[in-house]
């Protein structure tokens, strides 16, 4: 079985479908009787291929973008090296030559001659599957594309040294395993410990797409941007009204910089205990990180912040280089202050010192950043920008009018409260007849 034979990609050979492909391409000249035993064991695999189809939303040569999407993700020793400083050198190369060798006689498994002797005409669907409309459940549309791309890429190889280059190549421009193929995570944890979980799903939002807040969204992109060249950056803190664009903002980072090597890592409140787990598994990868932590304030009661202070700047570990803490909130010192503590100060023998321990945290974000509520003629001017840009269909004094009574009855002036606007009027719009439109729409 040549699949055990792999060294460097040794973890390929533990795959349920790699063993069942490579039996039956080194058993397809069995005896007749054995023949029944080989078609259910064929038909097993295309199902297989085609459920993954489905999931990863591939198209092609469903045989060889499994293979690809194994290599792709396979962190070993060799890949991640590959990752961080493109070509590496030494004994490695002639480790995972051999290991190329074999997964080339994988790639160069001819479908077409176990389909005429087993008759599995699935197997033309394996060969060449056009995909549905369907998104994948997994990637991104463009990583889905870079991995068909690159089985292709693979297949056409002329030798094990320029597949090996071609592989080489791809690692080092996008990276490898989930943090290569994603943008986005979350921290779960469990009993066996921090995991770090990509999201499937994230909004396409851009810093374009936000209206107004130019000064904001300079300062972000520019702290930003910063940090993904490797300049000296920022921590950095959006604070500001509920409904401006803070979490849209940091979404939109996420999609803009993701080509730039950016990933981002959302983290709760109740998980900054694991802040140092998670540092530790991204602080040597060749990404630039931001942990993001939304809506983020505390009670006096609550002493979560401090974990958050520590790990900012304070503990005797240094923070990574290729990591930054993004937070947004509705506060502006982030740790909740009353009225009443003032009366509580007058048992404490040191109260600036109480007042600096409750103000150390946001003192720690180099950059903050305020997103302030529009007034009444910037909030018409997002209702009139979003309305243009989603086609709602109504003249400009009464979609004005029609606004200011929805945002006295939704929450007041905001960007959220336009957004909601808008989307109620799309959902009550009829679409337009063919007779309905202008002669150069129909």
């Amino acid at each position: 079985m040549r699949e055990q034979e792999l060294i460097v990609y040794r973890q390929l050979g533990e795959e349920e479908l790699l063993k069942d492909m490579v039996w039956l391409m080194e058993n397809q000249h069995q005896s007749y009787q054995d023949q029944g035993t080989l078609r259910v064991l064929c038909s097993k695999c295309i199902h297989r291929l085609l459920e993954m189809a489905g999931h990863y939303g591939f198209y092609g040569n469903l045989w060889h973008c499994y293979l690809t999407n194994l290599l792709v993700n396979n962190e070993n020793s060799y890949s991640i090296s590959c990752e961080i400083r493109g070509s590496v050198e030494g004994s490695i190369n002639q480790a995972v030559l051999h290991d190329i060798t074999i997964i080339k006689e994988f790639f160069s498994y001819d479908l077409s001659r176990l389909r005429r002797l087993l008759g599995g005409d699935g197997f033309y669907l394996v060969e060449d599957y056009r995909t549905s409309s369907q998104e994948s459940r997994v990637y991104s549309r463009l990583v889905r594309d870079r991995i068909c791309t690159l089985a292709e890429n693979l297949k056409e190889s002329r030798s094990e040294e320029e597949m090996k280059e071609t592989l080489t190549t791809f690692y080092g421009k996008y990276g490898v395993g989930r943090f290569g193929l994603h943008k986005a995570f979350r921290v779960e944890q469990s009993q066996t410990g921090t995991a770090i979980v990509p999201i499937r799903n994230i909004a396409h939002v851009y810093l374009d797409d936000l209206i107004g807040y130019e000064i904001p969204k300079k300062k972000l992109i520019t702290n930003t941007e910063a940090f993904v060249q490797g300049r000296k950056a920022n921590n950095c803190l959006l604070f500001g009204d509920a409904g401006t664009g803070k979490s849209s903002s940091i979404k939109a980072i996420a999609n803009q910089y993701y080509e730039e090597g950016l990933r981002i890592i959302e983290i709760y409140k109740h998980q900054f205990q694991a802040l140092n787990e998670v540092i530790a598994q991204i602080k040597n990868r060749n990404y630039k990180f931001i942990i993001y932590m939304d809506d983020l304030s505390f009670e006096d009661f609550e002493i979560e912040y401090k974990y958050l202070k520590a790990v900012i700047e304070g503990g005797l570990e240094k923070k990574p280089d290729n990591v930054l803490i993004y937070a947004t909130s509705n506060r502006r010192h982030l740790v909740r202050e009353k009225f009443s503590d003032k009366e509580d100060r007058r048992d404490d023998l040191h109260t600036s010192d109480t007042v600096q321990e409750k103000l150390s945290l946001v003192a720690r974000f180099g950059v903050t950043i305020y997103f302030g509520a529009p007034d009444k003629r910037e909030f018409e001017q997002i209702v009139s920008t979003l309305a243009k840009r989603y086609g709602v269909r109504m003249q400009e004094e009464r979609l004005l009018a029609e606004a200011n009574k929805w945002e006295l009855a939704h929450g007041g002036l905001s960007g959220r409260c336009a957004k909601q606007f808008i989307d109620y009027l799309l959902g009550i719009q009829e679409e337009p007849k063919k007779g309905d439109l202008p002669e150069d729409e129909a």
